[in-house]
């Protein structure tokens, strides 16, 4: 009894300590974390104007949400315009990072590859340096009479003003094959929509100036993705390759049956961080044109800072914000439902029917004469 007594009592003082040591932290997450979500919850249910207390506004219940999502508006029309657009950057983006943060790593992961330090920095580099100087430095470069412009013209291609250019690349494409008269669109497109936006404009693509933005987010977090990759690619165990390849495996039949099961954690992972991330791109687009030209770069983070702070719209800012903050999640939940490893079973389990007669005999004998050759 003396011994439990004194184990309880131990155990109980241990307890008290944890919850010294983690008081600090729980008290700076709840002010800094947890209490500006339930403030920012009532301001999308209320009809605060920014001025005063938030705890003074009025509820008002689903009416932001409602004016974002359900009546028709510029308000609806930006909401539609911004998804579209964030869409697209997310399509393009993340599986681009993804599989050139892959390429990389194998690469760099070779034994004989010489200067390894030199190429991790230099991939890696554009992963640390200030938003600020890379978006500078891309205007430059993506101006009418700038390099990638100079370049293009090497190979007789007149390259487009690249952040001012509203066009939407999938509607030139279809244009320029003559698939669809951008003078006179199919009906059946523009007459239906969603979001305050027809199905004409939703199929229109990524515009000239999201592309450059999408070159611009590629080469920026690449390095990053690499990194973890390569990390990853460490891990690999060395005897489970080298017995594929004395079995005769190629180094495509490797890469795709061994080193991509051993990624599938890490896979996941930068998925998620790539749609995190993509979904909640802000400085670039506030760094070239806020959203222009023609919004066709404008984006819900973006969207929900300029109804907030610039239109004063404080509830639908704070309402965007949770639009997007669901989408995150829901994304979220659909690529770990499609990545998670599925666990097979025999074709007799699996579709419940009984294994034929002499079957399993069979088996067994075949694979006692295997094992005894």
């Amino acid at each position: 009894m003396s011994a439990t007594r004194s184990r309880g009592g131990i155990r109980g003082r241990e307890g008290i300590a944890g919850w010294l040591f983690i008081t600090p932290v729980v008290v700076i997450l709840g002010l800094f974390l947890l209490l500006p979500i339930i403030v920012a919850i009532w301001v999308s249910i209320s009809d605060w104007s920014g001025k005063g207390s938030p705890l003074n506004a009025s509820f008002i219940g689903a009416s932001n949400y409602e004016t974002l999502l359900v009546k028709p508006g510029l308000s609806q029309q930006d909401l539609g315009a911004s998804l579209r657009n964030n869409l697209y950057y997310v399509i393009l983006v993340v599986p681009i990072q993804t599989v050139l943060a892959l390429f990389l790593a194998t690469i760099l992961n070779a034994r004989r590859l010489k200067g390894k330090g030199f190429f991790r920095t230099a991939f890696y580099f554009p992963s640390v340096t200030s938003s600020v100087a890379i978006v500078t430095v891309f205007l430059f470069m993506f101006t009418g009479t700038g390099v990638v412009n100079q370049i293009l013209s090497w190979f007789g291609i007149h390259g487009p003003n690249w952040f001012n250019d509203p066009r939407g690349v999938l509607r030139l494409i279809l244009s320029g094959l003559h698939i669809v008269n951008t003078d006179n669109p199919p009906g059946w497109l523009t007459s239906h929509g969603f979001l305050g936006m027809s199905w004409y404009d939703w199929l229109s693509g990524p515009s000239v100036a999201m592309c450059a933005l999408i070159i611009l987010a590629v080469w920026t977090t690449g390095g990053t993705f690499m990194l973890m990759f390569l990390a990853a690619l460490q891990d690999v165990p060395d005897d489970v390759v080298e017995a594929a390849t004395v079995d005769g495996a190629t180094r495509w039949q490797i890469f795709r049956s061994v080193t991509i099961p051993a990624l599938r954690p890490t896979l996941f992972l930068v998925i998620t961080l790539g749609l995190i991330g993509t979904w909640q791109v802000f400085d670039q687009i506030y760094l070239t044109g806020q959203g222009g030209p023609a919004k066709t770069t404008l984006t819900p983070a973006f969207l929900s800072y300029q109804a907030a702070f610039g239109d004063f719209k404080w509830g639908q800012g704070a309402a965007i914000a949770f639009i997007l903050f669901a989408i995150i999640v829901v994304m979220t939940i659909i690529q770990r439902i499609v990545m998670r490893e599925r666990k097979t079973l025999p074709r007799r389990r699996r579709f419940g029917t009984a294994a034929p007669a002499g079957t399993e005999n069979t088996t067994m004998a075949a694979s006692s004469t295997g094992g005894s050759r």
